[in-house]
């Protein structure tokens, strides 16, 4: 249900409680937080000075939002780096971030993830060839955001223990 905070008629201090318990229900980016406090429909100057007084009082933190949603989209829904940097971007995160964001993952993790990825997809196609199998692989790992090279190398070390 979409509705209008404003039709509420709250104090600027009500907005910043309403939304310090938003930012407290999870990491919350700056952009995602601007964008929240538009439905109240405050002065520009108001959203920026609440915006300020949220990262003063660290209910929202860049840097903290970044590691949040890389580690999460890994863990949860197996993302590899490609689509988690677009979702980063999508966020407005900086590179800095970023890239402090996508180095939390462990190489060796990032790997297991993958070929975990790739024994499960190819048990689901065992009445394919496989040049099926192998173009199927790739086409669903490039769908999850792994780079292309590293599911090559994968892809091809899985084929080679299997033969």
């Amino acid at each position: 249900m979409v509705y209008k905070e404003n039709k509420l008629n709250l104090s600027k201090d009500q907005v910043l409680q309403k939304i310090r318990n938003w930012c407290a229900y999870q990491e919350r980016s700056h952009y995602e937080t601007r964008n929240k406090l538009k439905q109240f429909e405050l002065a520009p100057n108001e959203t920026e000075e609440l915006i300020s007084k949220l990262i003063e009082e660290n209910y929202i933190n860049e840097q903290r939002f970044a590691e949040a949603l890389a580690g999460g989209k890994f863990r949860v829904k197996h993302w590899g780096k490609v689509r988690i940097l677009k979702e980063l971007k999508k966020h407005r995160i900086s590179e800095y971030n970023i890239t402090k964001a996508l180095k939390t993952i462990e190489e060796k993790d990032y790997e297991t993830a993958l070929t975990q990825l790739i024994e499960k997809k190819t048990d689901l196609l065992q009445n394919k060839t496989k040049i099926q199998v192998r173009a199927n692989l790739y086409k669903y790992l490039l769908g999850k955001g792994y780079e292309s090279d590293l599911i090559n190398k994968v892809i091809n070390e899985h084929f080679n223990k299997i033969k």
